[in-house]
């Protein structure tokens, strides 16, 4: 279980990281090749209930920056404390963002992730144009890159990319499933690609659970692949 009492935070945000039970694991994404692993994101895991669960509670109690503050800590110490030396995705909610404070403290006690940190913008609950300012300012001052989460579901679609200008767009399942023999999901894909290409980034698919669905979506030129197929969550 993941332990914060020894960040150097203010003492209100230790108190509600405190009463959290939750834990990071991580799910691996690759190259083309299928071997290679590019990065690793790190997903949060509660020992008392589903990471959805969580998020509600939280999102009614209007404490959603808890959270926010918990994975970037949280998954940092277990990714260090696993020796993981490749990319490390953090999920980040479209409305939260550090303060001054919290981002000097994670530089004092973890390093800063320059270069080797992805920021990947979540699908809900709502979005802020004052996260989005922020997070892209961390970005610049920080030499890390981002990420759109689940393109195709929630708030995550053309306007978000416009906003946010990754550098990662990350295909939905539900624009994935199946799609080795379903003409429409297809062509949508194959225009998605070429149109992010067009702006400079690169294309992850995600929930990829069947040799088929890889091997079409490599002969289409998506750049990295995650899921089941390739490995699960560990």
């Amino acid at each position: 279980m993941i332990y914060f009492e020894d960040l150097p935070l203010e003492r209100e945000i230790l108190d509600a990281l405190g009463e959290l039970k939750i834990n990071y694991v991580f799910q691996s994404i690759y190259l083309p090749d299928g071997k290679t692993v590019y990065a690793r994101e790190a997903l949060m895991r509660p020992i008392d209930k589903t990471v959805m669960q969580l998020i509600d509670e939280y999102t009614k109690l209007d404490k959603l920056h808890i959270l926010e503050v918990a994975t970037f800590f949280g998954a940092m110490q277990e990714y260090l404390l696993r020796g993981y030396t490749e990319y490390i995705c953090l999920n980040s909610f479209p409305s939260e963002y550090f303060t001054e404070a919290e981002s000097k403290a994670f530089g004092e006690y973890y390093g800063y992730p320059n270069g080797l940190g992805i920021i990947e913008i979540l699908e809900y609950p709502y979005n802020s144009r004052l996260a989005c300012e922020m997070k892209r300012k961390a970005i610049r001052d920080q030499n890390l890159r981002i990420a759109i989460d689940d393109f195709g579901v929630g708030l995550n679609d053309m306007d978000m990319v416009d906003m946010y200008k990754p550098d990662f767009v990350k295909l939905d399942r539900e624009l994935i499933s199946d799609i080795d023999f379903t003409p429409h999901k297809q062509k949508n894909v194959e225009k998605l690609v070429l149109e992010f290409h067009r702006r400079g980034m690169m294309v992850v698919a995600e929930g990829i659970e069947k040799k088929q669905e890889f091997n079409y979506l490599l002969g289409i030129g998506v750049d990295l692949f995650q899921g089941f197929y390739l490995s699960r969550p560990s």
